[in-house]
Formats: C-alpha cells, sequence, structure tokens
C-alpha cells in the first residue's frame, strides 16, 4: 500500500520492467512539448483541470461527487498513469452527474498551495471527495496500488455504496428483491426493466445501472444468484446474464454476443423508446423527407458513398479554404501538403482526380510565400476551361446525412475522407506513413472551421502521432482517435438522436471486432478491426449512388463559366461608361475658339472640293458605261462607302427653304432601314459620345445636288437621327461633265457647347442639343404668336357674350 512520506515523491516504486516503458513515454512527451507545457490532461480528455479559482466550486457543496487526481507533471509515474487515468474519464463519461472527474498539477506554482492544503505529499495521488462535501475536507485517498482502469471504477462504486448521505444524482445500487419487482411499474414511469442476475462479487450490474443513467424509459436492477424466487420464475442458469421485464410478469432474455457490460450496455441502449436524457426521440424516415431542405436519401450505413466524398471536398477547397484571403506561411504549407496528399491518394473519378492534379501541380510550382485564394479558386472551379477537368459543385449527402441541416454532414464527411486517405495510402504502399496523417492534422489545424475541435484535434495529435511508424498503425490510430471523439460528444447537442455517437464499428457490423477479456472487460481485436477498416473504406467498396453523370457536371462547368464571363463583360462596359461620365463631369472639354472653328471650316470643305473633284473626273470617264446601260439610275453595292453617298448627295443640294424641302419624283428608292443601320446609326453614336455637340441648323454651306445613289435623298441628322426632306436636281445628268459649284454659300451658325452649356438649364442644354438659335428663335416666335391670337380670339368672344347678356336683359 502506497503511503505518504515528508517530501514530495512517486508513490509507486519504479519495475525493472517498466524502464522502457517509462523511456518511451519521456521520448513521445519530448517530441510534444505543448502537452507537457499544458500539464498531463487537457479539456478534450473530459477532466476537470483545476485550478486555484475554480477548486471550490467544484469540490466543495456540490451535488455530484468527483474523483481527483494530484499530479507533478515532471513525475514519471505520473506520466505513465496518466493514459489509465483518461481511460477511465472515456469509461465512465456516462456516470455524469452523479460521479465527475478532476485533476491538478501540482508541479505548478500557482497550484501549489492548493495541493498542500489538500495534505498532498506525494504523486500520483486519488483522492475521492463526496456529494456536498465541506470546505474543510481533504477526500477520502484511494488506497492501494491501482494501476488500471477496471480496479478505479470499482473503488468509485465501493466509495458511493458508503455515500451518506446518497449522492441525489446516483441510481439505486444495491440488490432487488422479487417482492419490489411487483410494485416496481407502479412507482416507476419506465417502458424497459433490465435485470441483471451475477454473483455477489461482481460489479456489472451497479456498473450497468451508472451506465445507463443519462437515458430515459429505462431502469436497471441488480439480482443476486441468491434470490431463488426470480432465479427460478425466469429460468436463469447463467451468471452473469440480463433479461428484460415488463408489467404483468412478462419477460424475456437480452440478445447479446457476449455476457458482458459492455455488450449489455450497448443493446439496451437501442431498445425502442429509450433516448438520451434531455434528446429529442429519433425522427422516422418519411418524416425526415418533409423537414430537411434536400429530400431524403436512403442509404446503406455499411458502406461509404462517393457522393459524400466529393461533397467534403466541395466544402473544403470552396468553403473552408475561401476563409483565408491571402494564404501564406504555414497555412500555405499545409494547404500544399493537403492538396497533395488528395490527388495522390484520394480514389475519386476521372474529371475529379485531373483537377486534383492539376491543383497539386500549380500549388507545387508556387514559389512565393503566399497566393491569392481567388487565384486558387480560379483552378479549382476550372475557369481555364480544361478538358475533362471537374470538381462539383454544391453538397449533397447520402451516407453523412443528418436528420437536421445542423446534424452530420461535412464533419461526417471528413472523417471520412480521411479514413479513406489512410487505407488508400496503406493500399498503394505510401513510403512515409506518416504522410497522410501530417497532411490531415496541419489542414485541421489551419483550415477546419470548428476552432475547438480544432483544437481538440491538436491535442490528439501531439499524444503519440510521431510513433505511427507503419501504415497500419496510421488506420488504426485515426480509428482509435475517431472513437475517442465519438466518446466525447455522446450525449452532446451536437448529436443527432438518429444517428447517435458510438464506439465504431458496432457488434452488430462488426461481431469479431470485439471481444472480453478475462477479468470481464471489453477489448477491441486490432487483428480483426484493421482488416474490416481496410475492406469498409477501399475504393472497391465505395458506392457511386446519386451520383451526377461527368458529361453533366462538364456541361453545367461550361454554362457557369460563360454565364460569368457574360456578367464581367457587362461589368466592364457598366465601368467604362461609369468611368467616362464621372471623367467629363471632372474634365469638361473647353470651348473652341473662333480660329480653331474656322480651321475646322476649312478643313471640312478641302475634302468636299476634293471630292467633286474626282466626281467629275469620275463622270467623264463613266459616260461611255452609263449610256450602255440605258441611261438607267446606278444601284449602290451593299459594300460602298456610305461617305461616297454622302458626298454624292452634298455635291447635288439645291438651297432649301425654312423647314422643308421638296423633292423631285426619283426612281431610285433606298430601303431606310438598310440605310440607318449601315452609315447613319453608326454615325450618330459616334457623333453622341463625343464631348462636343455641334449645333443644327437649316442653312447650309454649300448647295447640294442629289446624287444617283439614294434617290430619295434621305438624310439623318447626326445628333438627334431626325429625318428631314432636301431637294433633287430634276435635270440631273449622267454624263458629269459640267463642273457644277454653286457660288453662293450660306454660313454655318454651329457653335460647340462646352462651357456655355453649364449656365444653361437642364431642360434648355438637353433641346438645344442639334438646333441653331435661329431654329430655337424662330419657334418661340411662332409659338408666342400663336399664344397671342388665342388670347385675342378668347378676349373677343368673351365681350361678345357679354353685349348680348345685356341686350336681352333690356325691357
Amino acid at each position: 500500500m502506497a503511503r505518504s512520506y515528508g517530501r514530495a515523491t512517486s508513490r509507486f516504486p519504479l519495475r525493472p520492467r517498466e524502464a522502457a516503458t517509462l523511456a518511451a513515454w519521456l521520448c513521445v512527451c519530448l517530441l510534444a512539448p505543448r502537452a507537457a507545457e499544458a500539464g498531463l490532461y487537457t479539456s478534450s480528455d473530459q477532466i476537470i483541470l483545476l485550478t486555484p479559482e475554480n477548486v471550490e466550486a467544484v469540490l466543495v457543496n456540490s451535488t455530484a461527487a468527483t474523483v481527483v487526481e494530484f499530479y507533478a507533471s515532471w513525475c514519471g509515474h505520473c506520466r505513465m498513469f496518466s493514459p489509465v487515468y483518461r481511460g477511465l474519464a472515456i469509461d465512465i463519461k456516462e456516470w455524469k452527474p452523479a460521479v465527475d472527474l478532476a485533476a491538478i498539477d501540482c508541479a505548478e506554482p500557482v497550484n501549489r498551495k492548493v495541493c498542500i492544503d489538500f495534505g498532498i505529499s506525494g504523486y500520483p495521488t486519488i483522492k475521492f471527495f463526496h456529494a456536498y462535501t465541506k470546505a474543510d475536507s481533504n477526500g477520502l485517498p484511494f488506497k492501494g496500488y491501482i494501476r488500471d482502469v477496471r480496479g478505479l471504477r470499482h473503488k468509485i462504486i465501493d466509495k458511493l455504496e458508503a455515500h451518506v448521505p446518497w449522492p441525489p444524482a446516483c441510481p439505486p445500487l444495491e440488490p432487488t428483491s422479487e417482492a419490489e419487482l411487483d410494485s416496481f411499474f407502479e412507482t416507476n414511469n419506465v417502458q424497459h426493466l433490465a435485470l441483471v442476475f451475477e454473483e455477489a462479487s461482481s460489479y456489472i450490474g451497479r456498473e450497468l445501472t451508472l451506465d445507463l443513467l443519462q437515458f430515459d424509459n429505462i431502469a436497471v436492477r441488480r439480482v443476486l444468484s441468491t434470490e431463488e424466487g426470480l432465479v427460478t420464475k425466469l429460468g436463469v442458469t447463467e451468471f452473469p446474464s440480463c433479461f428484460l421485464y415488463y408489467p404483468g410478469g412478462n419477460f424475456s432474455r437480452l440478445k447479446v454476443n457476449e455476457e458482458a457490460r459492455t455488450f449489455y450496455s450497448y443493446a439496451l441502449q437501442r431498445l425502442p423508446g429509450v433516448v438520451r436524457s434531455g434528446k429529442p426521440p429519433p425522427v422516422a424516415t418519411d418524416v425526415l423527407s418533409n423537414s430537411t431542405e434536400d429530400p431524403w436519401r436512403p442509404f446503406n450505413s455499411s458502406r461509404v458513398y462517393m457522393l459524400d466524398l466529393e461533397s467534403t471536398l466541395h466544402y473544403s477547397l470552396r468553403v473552408e479554404v475561401a476563409a483565408h484571403t491571402i494564404i501564406r506561411g504555414e497555412t500555405l504549407i499545409s494547404l500544399k501538403k493537403y492538396v497533395a496528399v488528395l490527388a495522390k491518394f484520394f480514389p475519386g473519378r476521372p474529371v475529379v482526380m485531373n483537377l486534383l492534379k492539376s491543383l497539386s501541380s500549380w500549388l507545387q510550382n508556387q514559389s512565393g510565400d503566399e497566393i491569392s485564394y481567388e487565384a486558387f479558386k480560379e483552378l479549382v472551379d476550372n475557369s481555364a476551361q480544361s478538358p475533362d477537368t471537374a470538381l462539383p459543385e454544391g453538397e449533397r449527402w447520402v451516407g453523412c446525412q443528418g436528420s437536421q441541416p445542423h446534424f452530420r454532414r461535412f464533419p461526417c464527411g471528413l472523417w471520412t475522407l480521411f479514413h479513406v486517405l489512410t487505407v488508400q495510402a496503406k493500399k498503394v504502399g505510401s513510403s512515409d506513413p506518416q504522410e497522410v496523417l501530417t497532411a490531415l492534422r496541419n489542414y485541421v489545424h489551419s483550415f477546419f472551421g470548428c476552432r475547438p475541435c480544432a483544437e481538440h484535434f491538436e491535442n490528439m495529435a501531439s499524444e503519440g502521432l510521431e510513433m505511427m511508424n507503419t501504415s497500419s498503425l496510421a488506420v488504426l490510430w485515426l480509428w482509435a482517435k475517431h472513437n475517442r471523439v465519438n466518446n466525447r460528444l455522446a450525449g452532446a447537442l451536437t448529436e443527432d438522436p438518429n444517428f447517435p455517437k458510438i464506439q465504431w464499428p458496432s457488434p452488430e457490423m462488426c461481431p469479431s471486432c470485439h471481444a472480453v477479456q478475462e477479468n470481464g472487460d471489453h477489448r477491441w481485436s486490432q487483428e480483426t478491426v484493421l482488416p474490416f477498416l481496410m475492406s469498409y473504406f477501399s475504393s472497391d467498396s465505395i458506392l457511386t449512388d446519386y451520383l451526377e453523370d461527368e458529361s453533366q457536371i462538364l456541361t453545367k462547368q461550361r454554362e457557369k463559366h460563360a454565364s460569368q464571363q457574360r456578367a464581367l463583360e457587362a461589368q466592364k462596359r457598366v465601368e467604362r461608361k461609369t468611368r467616362e461620365a464621372s471623367d467629363f463631369m471632372m474634365h469638361p472639354p473647353a470651348k473652341p475658339t473662333v480660329q480653331e472653328e474656322e480651321e475646322e471650316e476649312e478643313e471640312g470643305e478641302e475634302p468636299l472640293d476634293e471630292a467633286v473633284t474626282d466626281e467629275e473626273e469620275e463622270g467623264a470617264e463613266g459616260a461611255a458605261a452609263a449610256d450602255e446601260i440605258g441611261s438607267k439610275p446606278s444601284e449602290p453595292s451593299p459594300w460602298a462607302k456610305p461617305e461616297m453617298g454622302r458626298r454624292q448627295q452634298q455635291a447635288h443640294q439645291k438651297p432649301s427653304i425654312v423647314g422643308m424641302r421638296m423633292r423631285d419624283t426619283q426612281e431610285d428608292i433606298v430601303d431606310l432601314d438598310s440605310f440607318v443601320n449601315q452609315h447613319y446609326k453608326a454615325k450618330a453614336l459616334l457623333l453622341a459620345a463625343s464631348s462636343r455637340v455641334k449645333q443644327r441648323t437649316l442653312q447650309r454651306k454649300v448647295e447640294q445636288e442629289p446624287g444617283p445613289v439614294f434617290g430619295l435623298g434621305m438624310e439623318l441628322d447626326a445628333g438627334l437621327g431626325m429625318v428631314g426632306l432636301q431637294p433633287m436636281e430634276s435635270d440631273f445628268d449622267l454624263d458629269g461633265g459640267q463642273n457644277r459649284k454653286w457660288q453662293q454659300k450660306r454660313e454655318l451658325t454651329g457653335q460647340y457647347f462646352g462651357e456655355e452649356s453649364r449656365h444653361k438649364g437642364d431642360w434648355m442644354s438637353t433641346l438645344s442639343i442639334g438646333f441653331s438659335k435661329a431654329d430655337i428663335s424662330l419657334c418661340v416666335i411662332l409659338y408666342f404668336l400663336s399664344f397671342m391670337c388665342l388670347l385675342a380670339m378668347y378676349l373677343f368672344y368673351k365681350n361678345r357674350f357679354r353685349l348680348r347678356r345685356s341686350k336681352i336683359s333690356l325691357p
């Protein structure tokens, strides 16, 4: 029996055969300094970490009994004992709120006074604190050299049975009798009563009672083998054995693979109507189809679905990584390793594998210390439109469906993806057994959105991941940690009532994976678990149900890319127009001087004179050709330049009167729509976009004659697209030999709008575009004369009616 000494020391003597184990643990601790810095335990271990601030709240006057380990982080025996204590926390997790587990590091300076106050002089020391413990109590020490979970579990039960008063949250642990059973259902509102028949020295009945403490609609009672009435009535011949007892004396034996505590607990928790306290009952499948956004997809719970894996890749690469606008440093290294592992071991379809490989190649070629997510996303979305390359977008879950949208899904898919990658790495014979685990560890640390979850995973990874020197150990390590997480989250708010967290695989799924030790405790048969994992997560076992066809995925990708291009072009046009308008408002064009206007007019006249001269020369050469075709007016070719027709019109125009120009009838008729579309529409848009707009006048510099090309001689106003009538020369001669130039010219009164437009009102500026001052003045005078005429007529008739009324009123 360990005793306390006058100085702090190890309470357990070191045996020679334990030296190698201790050395191995020391190596592990050296490789994982973060765990050592935080003590031997973390919040992920389901152990309450005591400090001077919370020790009183946890131990004094609590409704739950508490087991506390006092240890020193430098103590080798404490380190060797820590896995046992963690195992105890996992084993009795369901015993809450009757029993809690806590620990305190007495090597920390801030904790030394607490340990001294509780009389701690050697490490490790285990003490039991009753419910409602007084402030001056030092707790009850566990005496004896206990180094296994089973012994600690039995010690706790012994302390509970000796508890005075009885803990309020603890169920009855004493044996039951036949008389009590006769009235049990009258005083207890439960659906099932489980009777555990055992010897007096057995702890299975009491352990099972505490295991079912957090579940409703079921109660467990212990029946000793000496209770002959019940033994005979139920025909019990084996001890231990479990029977289900119902009102009216009906009973049946519980069917399990092994008569052991773990198998009993698993079977009882899955009885109809048994649910965890505070959790809703499971939802029927037909109701699920109407309670979630996505339609419910029936699935085989014993298989892996490729749709879950592709949905996980989508969320991982398009959502989780997207949280980092700029990816740099260690985060970039984590992304490179993660994508490299996916490209190497993911058993995907050809289109998905093509994308993962191109993405990995691009990342490996990045020599800089950072990349932008936008550049990364372009490759994920295959913006370059590489052939047969795509990653389906969206989440559509099958095996990872949840009864509600916030249950399972991506976390379930991520665990499944991790298992598939470790199994594939072992199958292909990876040279580095830690390649996959290290990449997954770094990904969770850098990108996983649930930061407490990432911290828990990091705590687990720091416990011996570096010791995994074979691919088989890597597969088993990830499986064991997944079960540890299931144990920690069982009963939490994140647990789906339709898919409770269990130690996987279940006895139904893999009976040979479960075994029983000589002392009756459960153990995993790892020699059977490994082949099961290799088969379950093998690429050959992955189902392709509910997958879209690859051609459909590629078509959707092309359509999305085309839509994005159209949206981008439209956005650029809007930005360009906005920028031009902003530049025009900020920097309006200067008003041209009189000298500049004269120069522009001269420049405009010279090409006209040259054009007329050219026409005269060509007319002489083409006279014979015109006679051959019977003096028929020529028609322009479709590709003829609009400017040529315009110049010919200007060369044959006659002076016009105000407002209207009469034309002679011509046989040559031009399609106005075609004419507008081919020339004047483009001309109008070009002039409208210019920063300076000339005013329009009815006067012309050169009296023009109609050309043979456009018979109607219709002219579209350059600024506003107005159509006016122009005169036609009746004696038009195809010879073109005479040099017809009108000597009279009327000066154009066009002026440019610049600074002047800012002094006018908005409406006036708009109306004046394309009109001369003479036009506007004439319109104002006409409107004024019309108004005066109407006013005169109104006054005339008003006076006339007044006079007629006055005559009628006379006698």
